[in-house]
């Protein structure tokens, strides 16, 4: 398909693997890891680098049209989601990069005679392939244990601007929990941006943590007036010097649940490796447990999850998963669940029923919206010998 569309052959191709959060929600970008695993399911690529100033984009899927633009002129109209937005997303950052290098270096990379004149020709299209690894994805080297499959299911609701305003203030409320510790603890706390932050400059245990959250916070939303006084500066401090512009008319934080909820989490997130590297005889009902904890946290103390999330939860526990959690960020979006694997066909047939086969909407989608995956490869470069 790729030479009758271009003319000639791809020089190399690449497997993009999709993955999938197990465990460790919302903690990221407090400083803390994260517990992702690569899924079977991939995205391959063919490639063919060519000396023009044109990106050329097709789909093996014909529902996805073909595209080109100048690689002088990217736009990307984020009005209008498209298909072919991620690659010029990916160029897009592959050119930024290489002018930040290029001004390091004193050296200027131009549109003529090599560099950013590389244009390339792309083929994506679905399926796995087996090729020379890359770049494994191991998950800091945890070894899931075998007998279960990790089943992921769309909820069908995507996020709005409602979610994004949602995700917008709990960043802002893990900052402020930050400050607020930070103060208590007679830390420097206008250097204190995350979380993590006070953990490692008190030297304690995330258990300790959780203690000093319970003895610092209260579990009441705060007032911008209570954390001006808190911190000692005025709501005009407050605003210029640590509220994001977007969370500028917020009233109310609530500190106690958000830094209770990423304290929690960033144990569970260690303790599930712990228990994958130990393999334990009852280590799937551990993995389970420690799931289900996490999901009962990010539905109340973080409040990330959404009536479809919490009910898609529910079918999955109620036909066998082990363990049930929102994954992705939530206020919609995908569950993951840990299902035996003697179990896997009777659970997904009986939650398309329950979930999908009840609502017309969801109907057309359960075929792509339930999936089935076990632990897969990274990301791998197959180049002809």
């Amino acid at each position: 398909m790729f030479i009758s569309k271009f003319g000639s052959a791809p020089k190399f191709y690449v497997r993009a693997p999709g993955r999938v959060n197990l465990i460790g929600e919302h903690i990221d970008y407090c400083g803390y890891s994260v517990l992702p695993m690569a899924i079977e399911q991939d995205i391959l690529i063919a490639v063919e680098p060519v000396k023009t100033q044109v990106v050329q984009l097709a789909n093996t899927n014909s529902l996805y049209l073909d595209f080109s633009t100048s690689v002088n002129n990217i736009q990307i109209n984020k009005t209008k989601p498209q298909w072919h937005n991620y690659f010029l997303c990916g160029f897009k950052g592959i050119q930024v990069k290489l002018a930040e290098i290029c001004t390091k270096s004193e050296r200027y990379i131009g549109t003529e005679g090599g560099g950013m004149d590389q244009s390339i020709s792309f083929l994506a299209e679905e399926g796995t392939a087996k090729l020379i690894e890359f770049s494994p994805l191991r998950a800091t080297d945890v070894r899931l244990p075998s007998g279960a499959a990790f089943v992921i299911a769309n909820s069908c609701v995507e996020m709005n601007k409602a979610a994004t305003s949602h995700y917008n203030i709990r960043v802002m409320e893990c900052r402020l929990a930050t400050k607020l510790l930070s103060k208590s603890k007679g830390l420097d706390w206008k250097k204190m941006l995350r979380l993590h932050d006070v953990q490692t400059k008190l030297g304690v245990s995330l258990e300790e943590m959780l203690t000093i959250v319970e003895e610092v916070l209260h579990p009441e939303p705060y007032s911008t007036e209570e954390i001006c006084k808190c911190l000692g500066i005025s709501l005009e401090e407050l605003r210029s010097q640590i509220l994001s512009q977007n969370t500028q008319d917020v009233s109310t934080f609530k500190l106690y649940q958000r830094a209770k909820h990423v304290y929690s989490e960033a144990a569970r997130v260690l303790e599930f490796k712990k228990i994958c590297n130990e393999a334990p005889a009852n280590a799937l009902q551990l993995l389970g447990e420690l799931m289900n904890q996490s999901y009962i946290s990010c539905r109340e103390m973080y409040e990330c999850s959404c009536p479809e999330l919490d009910r898609l939860v529910d079918i999955c526990l109620q036909f066998g998963a082990i363990g049930s959690r929102l994954t992705g960020a939530g206020w919609g979006g995908c569950t993951v669940s840990m299902v035996p694997t003697d179990k896997l066909n009777t659970f997904l047939k009986n939650v398309k029923k329950a979930y999908y086969q009840t609502d017309v909407q969801r109907l057309p989608l359960e075929n792509n919206s339930l999936f089935a995956t076990k632990p897969g490869r990274g990301a791998l470069v197959f180049v002809e010998a």
